[in-house]
């Protein structure tokens, strides 16, 4: 385990709960904390529910994905340790949840400063990132929280965790437990959603 001040809250929290009444974790990036925690304190693994934004999908050719990456190893911590746990792969599935500058500008513009940058910001960084006039953007973090929102936002299924290797490929357990599988964005019905809600 790496500690940090991060991990002994989540052993802390984590401890406060039951496996009938979970703590739902959010990880938007590498998982390091969440595998440190487990590492320190295997219990909590009863008492907690990962949703995590990583790794790209099943179906994909590499898990060369950059939340993935950062820590490996964590992840490899992570996915061997049974626990309630939903991944929402990046590449093939939230890589689909993806606006444009008309899209913005449309939704956003001028209805509060909050929807002013996010339009801007949006803009800028999609060109930043080799867009055109023409671009379009994933917006990939709003994803793990709109599974806690609403279930009708995403197609998921139940899955064997796969095992992530050194080399970029997942390799195949079938001893491994289960976990929900993030196939499918309702990507419509989720941006009428995020676009109202920010623009009240």
């Amino acid at each position: 385990p790496i500690m940090s001040d991060a991990v002994n809250d989540l052993v802390e929290r984590a401890m406060t709960y039951t496996e009938e009444n979970p703590l739902y974790i959010i990880a938007l990036g590498a998982i390091t904390n969440i595998a440190s925690a487990l590492l320190v304190k295997p219990e909590i693994a009863d008492r907690i529910v990962l949703i995590w934004l990583g790794g790209h999908a099943l179906f994909w050719d590499n898990t060369y994905e950059f939340n993935m990456l950062q820590d490996i190893a964590a992840v490899r911590v992570v996915f061997k340790t049974p626990l309630a746990m939903v991944q929402l792969p990046c590449m093939g599935v939230v890589s689909s949840f993806r606006t444009s500058g008309p899209e913005l500008e449309y939704w956003l513009r001028g209805k509060n400063e909050l929807c002013d940058y996010l339009a801007d910001i949006t803009a800028e960084e999609a060109i930043l990132r080799g867009g055109n006039q023409a671009w379009t953007r994933a917006i990939w973090d709003v994803t793990a929280v709109a599974w806690l929102v609403d279930e009708s936002f995403m197609n998921d299924s139940i899955e064997k965790v796969p095992v992530p290797e050194y080399d970029d490929i997942y390799a195949h357990d079938p001893h491994q437990h289960l976990m929900r599988y993030v196939y499918g964005i309702n990507r419509d019905a989720l941006f009428y959603d995020l676009f109202t809600k920010l623009a009240k």
